[in-house]
């Protein structure tokens, strides 16, 4: 913040609640690295982690003996109970007079980096992280700065967590300053590689809306769209990734402007092999018994093209229910079996079960149990 007076704050903070805007009256001028310390917890606690809903935590929370690394400490728990209290704790570390642009030292990041890591569906809160995001933003936060560990800036972080929500607030004020800023550690990609790579489709589609660049490159020469993981390079029961995976790819494909000439192998594509040729070049067949991925036993029952991936993929019926579903996905049928019993694999992942099998899926012969219930004394002998 460059003025420490309240009422030249922009006009939107000062119809803001007392409570929602800390004090500044003795705020430092400068930012610092705070040093690192370890979370405060209440004697006799029973938990390992800080909850701010606890009122032992409570009142180490308030208390203002409580420091700022302490603080710092505290939302680096990557539990709900802190991260959906990102913005109370936030507050108690700026009501002790920290600077907007204070570090943690044990990270390197700001409170604005754990506010986009905060708004995280699941651990984290988006509301929560909007809320503290708003008020560090009106507090003149600088959004350029980067974890010198990470070296990522909070749009790589909103990016990566995949938080559109913050992506729009970072965007709103600051967008040629960090919309297309690179990362070292992501090969010097953009926030748009960065959400493409981990499959962050809401992110993709915010950055996209507010004019980030898809045909740029990182040091490997790649695009947005050359980082998206490969449906066919994905872990079994994978079909919704493969989905999203599908969906993103095309999307970034589309946004590239076509002017900018990608090469083709930036979308590979197997789905007009035919998928009976493809079983006759792996000696299969439809019905024979396979295993998949070296562990579970079915029998295949599909080959060919899919609605949720490009490329080739095999459903095999499973004898155990360790699958995802019945041979449908997204609606769409591609063939028939039991609930969980179901499962889509890429080609390379099967096997004929005829084949020499890893001892881990090697069936046992399964005997009867002896029911020696009714035996008397009399077929013993006495000795």
């Amino acid at each position: 913040m460059t003025k420490d007076n309240s009422a030249e704050l922009p006009s939107e903070v000062a119809r803001q609640p007392l409570e929602f805007q800390s004090p500044v009256l003795e705020r430092r001028k400068k930012p610092i690295v705070h040093p690192s310390a370890p979370a405060p917890l209440p004697k006799d606690y029973a938990f390992t982690f800080f909850d701010p809903n606890d009122p032992a935590c409570q009142e180490i929370l308030y208390d203002p003996k409580t420091t700022v690394p302490e603080l710092f400490a505290i939302i680096r728990q990557w539990v709900p109970q802190v991260q959906h209290k990102i913005d109370v704790i936030g507050s108690e570390i700026l009501k002790r007079g920290c600077h907007v642009n204070d570090r943690d030292g044990l990270t390197d990041m700001t409170l604005l980096h754990y506010a986009c890591k905060a708004g995280a569906h699941g651990v984290g809160d988006p509301a929560a992280a909007v809320r503290l995001s708003n008020q560090l933003l009106a507090l003149g936060v600088d959004v350029t700065l980067r974890s010198r560990w990470t070296n990522m800036n909070a749009l790589h972080y909103a990016a990566y967590f995949d938080v559109p929500e913050l992506i729009r607030i970072l965007l709103k004020g600051s967008k040629p300053k960090v919309l297309n800023s690179t990362c070292s550690d992501f090969n010097h990609g953009t926030a748009l590689h960065i959400a493409a790579s981990n499959l962050c489709l809401g992110a993709v589609k915010c950055l996209l809306e507010h004019g980030a660049n898809p045909a740029v490159r990182n040091s490997k020469g790649q695009v947005p769209a050359d980082v998206v993981p490969d449906p066919m390079d994905m872990t079994l029961d994978k079909a919704e990734a493969a989905m999203v995976a599908k969906e993103l790819k095309q999307l970034l494909l589309d946004a590239v402007p076509l002017s900018c000439n990608l090469p083709k192998v930036t979308l590979p594509n197997y789905d007009n092999i035919p998928g009976n040729l493809m079983l006759t070049s792996l000696g299969l067949k439809l019905g024979e018994r396979v295993v998949v991925d070296g562990q579970k036993l079915g029998t295949l029952r599909f080959c060919g093209t899919t609605e949720f991936a490009s490329g080739q993929w095999i459903g095999v019926e499973l004898d155990e229910p360790e699958g995802k579903n019945d041979g449908s996905v997204g609606g769409i049928r591609y063939f028939i079996c039991p609930p969980k019993q179901g499962v889509f694999a890429s080609v390379s992942k099967i096997a004929k079960a005829t084949d020499q099998l890893p001892s881990s899926v090697t069936s046992t012969p399964k005997t009867p149990r002896m029911d020696f219930s009714r035996m008397t004394g009399k077929g013993r002998k006495d000795k």
